[in-house]
């Protein structure tokens, strides 16, 4: 089920399990043997309870104090569940925001994930320095990550 009228301008977050009344880019770590792709559709279908369609890779971004590597996704959004894991188990919320809003929610508590979120706009203007970025489909877009870590077990951001 597509839902029309979103462009490249909204992205879905989700409520934090830690501050309930903080948002984040939904995603997390990557099981044994599980590829990037297939952990950011996971994580996005468990803590935001959507479906759709994995489109190209936004970036990879290297946190070397934390020694993790998260890949970043565009998803399109094929069906948004009602009920969903984690928003009956931690009572999670999502919300559609607006890029700029976003990045201004997201910019005083998880200012990596507004970082995210200014490469995405970027990748969405007509132009990207020299280099012309095609644009995202004109439906729901949703951003999505998955955290690979270097030389430690897999964890969550």
């Amino acid at each position: 089920m597509l839902f029309p009228g979103k462009q490249c301008q909204q992205v879905l977050l989700v409520s934090s399990s830690r501050y309930p009344d903080q948002w984040i880019v939904p995603g997390g770590g990557m099981e044994p043997e599980e590829e990037p792709g297939g952990a950011a559709v996971r994580e996005v279908y468990e803590e935001a309870g959507v479906k759709g369609k994995l489109g190209r890779l936004l970036g990879i971004f290297e946190n070397q104090d934390r020694k993790h590597r998260t890949y970043v996704y565009v998803l399109t959004v094929t069906e948004i569940l009602e009920d969903w894991e984690d928003s009956v188990n931690i009572g999670r919320k999502r919300e559609w925001f607006k890029v700029e809003d976003a990045i201004k929610v997201l910019q005083c508590h998880k200012p990596v994930h507004a970082e995210y979120l200014e490469k995405l706009k970027l990748s969405c203007s007509p132009t990207n320095g020299n280099s012309v970025v095609p644009p995202l489909p004109d439906n729901n877009s949703l951003y999505v990550t998955s955290a690979q870590t270097s030389g430690l077990p897999s964890t969550v951001r």
